[in-house]
């Protein structure tokens, strides 16, 4: 099936995979030598708005980062190899995963040392919000993915639900100055 442009409407989780690869630098790294945790956030946020793009294929932003674990310290002078791929594609939005793995340039060895789940939103050039076509997964792995990707959603829909409630308690308590968890 074919949209009016020419475009899929229904993508694989293949066509989105994504790869960047960044050397370590001073300019990087924090006083003990290890890569700056929001450079990495970086990294990782310019890698998944690739995979978005590539499923979209029209402007994304970042909606959120839900979730990332930094399993060990990037150091200076290794590379680090960034792979993104769409997990599931809703109506305008994307839920992205990442993973990093740090390759130290003397030994050769590569580790495992973060990774991130994303959401995007496709939007035109005017900021509104487009439809994106359908992701279709094809692996044991990436059905496992569409699937837990479902349920992060369904967690940050309540997780927002609460907040919301939360401030409107707040605000017929009088305390509507006070800072959100």
């Amino acid at each position: 099936m074919k949209s009016q442009e020419g475009h899929p409407m229904i993508r694989t989780v293949a066509s989105t995979q994504s790869e960047m690869t960044e050397i370590i630098l001073p300019n990087d790294t924090n006083m003990l030598g290890n890569l700056l945790g929001g450079r990495l956030m970086h990294f990782i946020d310019l890698t998944g708005a690739m995979a978005a793009y590539r499923h979209a294929r029209t402007h994304v932003v970042t909606a959120a980062m839900d979730h990332i674990d930094f399993i060990q310290p990037v150091r200076l002078g290794d590379l680090v190899t960034l792979k993104s791929s769409v997990n599931r594609a809703f109506t305008s939005s994307m839920e992205v995963g990442v993973k990093v793995w740090a390759e130290n340039t003397r030994t050769g060895a590569v580790s495992h040392v973060a990774s991130a789940y994303m959401v995007f939103v496709a939007v035109d050039e005017h900021g509104r919000l487009q439809k994106v076509p359908q992701l279709q997964p094809e692996t044991p792995d990436e059905i496992r993915r569409h699937e837990d990707a479902l349920l992060r959603r369904q967690h940050r829909e309540r997780e927002h639900a609460r907040r919301k409630q939360a401030k409107i308690e707040a605000a017929a308590l009088g305390n509507a100055g006070a800072i959100e968890p």
